[in-house]
């Protein structure tokens, strides 16, 4: 396939879990929900692709890949999932799931940082530990991650949702005990990371679409930050939308209408296993080309770092084959799309 071989940025991905799981501790990581299970595309994919890494038989059964797992320990089955995605840039958000250095210890390449706002902002204010809102020294602290980060995010779409109010200055009144739930201080927080990333050319990434049960997902549908969009174009700074899984399509079509907009499908692409054909084929609809963006954002569990990379790879490669096929792009197109989205779009969007 095309897509054999070639080098990852992966742009969005977490830390993993430094400790041996039993079967309900790993079951538990393989769903955005309370309780996950192999019974899913997911744990299909984690047995026929992630078992042979670890000198199993393509569909092992659980047991005999969790007693598998337990015999290498976490570290040895870690270190072979990671440098087994082909991934030589790790852009990791350090506001869940455990820092750089724990990361670059097992993984290949080079590690960078995202700085996740809402989780700066929550430091700041357990140091301050003031009963005002400390936005000048939120602003200030943000300043000083940012010279060394590579890109900021945001995860308001699980503390407000993606129609927050739009606005450079802090609200006059706050609820203290909702204070990082509040739309109006969360508003002033996206607006300040938009604002220092276009000075420190940084990209901001919002989480849209799928997620966890604390998510409303009618409200991480990324139309709604349509006038977020507007109000940030010629800014000098990206937009990363990830995941967007339903909304990959509405996402695409920001991509199309906006320049500055860029998406990946992220976690979607593990979770729909067999699939991902089909939805990267949907989103590429109307997304431009320099528009889509790789990222695994694997998280707990080596196995969502690896088969994003590996199920991306197969996707895609079929993806464009067919393509080929019926003479809609040729071979060097092809092959220009794929480092493009693989990691060229990743070096012309992260500038540091």
């Amino acid at each position: 396939m095309l897509t054999d071989g070639v080098a990852l940025t992966d742009h969005h991905c977490h830390g993993v879990v430094a400790a041996d799981l039993d079967r309900p501790g790993f079951e538990r990581l393989l769903s955005e929900g309370r309780r996950g299970s192999f019974d899913s595309a997911l744990g299909l994919a984690v047995r026929r692709w992630c078992a042979p890494i670890l000198d199993l038989e393509p569909h092992a059964d659980p047991e005999r890949y969790l007693a598998r797992r337990a015999e290498l320990g976490w570290r040895e089955a870690t270190t072979r999932l990671l440098r087994a995605t082909g991934t030589t840039r790790w852009f990791l958000d350090t506001g869940f799931g455990g820092g750089r250095a724990e990361f670059a210890a097992v993984a290949d390449g080079e590690v960078r940082e995202i700085v996740r706002l809402e989780h700066l902002a929550e430091q700041v204010i357990a140091e301050v530990g003031t009963e005002t809102m400390p936005f000048e020294d939120i602003e200030t602290a943000l300043r000083g991650r940012a010279g060394n980060a590579v890109g900021l995010k945001t995860i308001v779409a699980y503390r407000c949702g993606l129609d927050f109010p739009l606005t450079d200055t802090p609200p006059d009144t706050i609820t203290l005990e909702r204070r990082l739930t509040d739309p109006a201080i969360l508003g002033w927080l996206v607006g300040l990371g938009a604002r220092i990333g276009a000075e420190f050319g940084l990209p901001l990434q919002f989480h849209t679409g799928f997620g966890d049960t604390d998510l409303r997902l009618q409200h991480a549908d990324p139309l709604l930050l349509t006038d977020f969009l507007r109000a940030t174009a010629g800014a000098g700074s990206s937009v990363a939308l990830l995941h967007c899984w339903p909304f990959h399509r509405n996402a695409a079509y920001l991509a199309h209408a906006f320049d500055h907009v860029r998406l990946d499908l992220g976690l979607t692409i593990p979770y729909v296993g067999q699939r991902a054909t089909t939805v990267l084929a949907e989103a590429l609809e109307l997304a431009p080309f320099h528009s889509m963006l790789y990222s695994s954002d694997g998280c707990g569990l080596p196995e969502l770092h690896y088969l994003g990379a590996v199920l991306w790879r197969r996707g895609l490669g079929r993806l464009l084959d067919e393509w080929i096929a019926e003479d809609i792009i040729t071979t060097a197109d092809a092959e220009r799309l794929v480092t493009a989205v693989a990691n060229g779009n990743a070096t012309s969007t992260y500038r540091n």
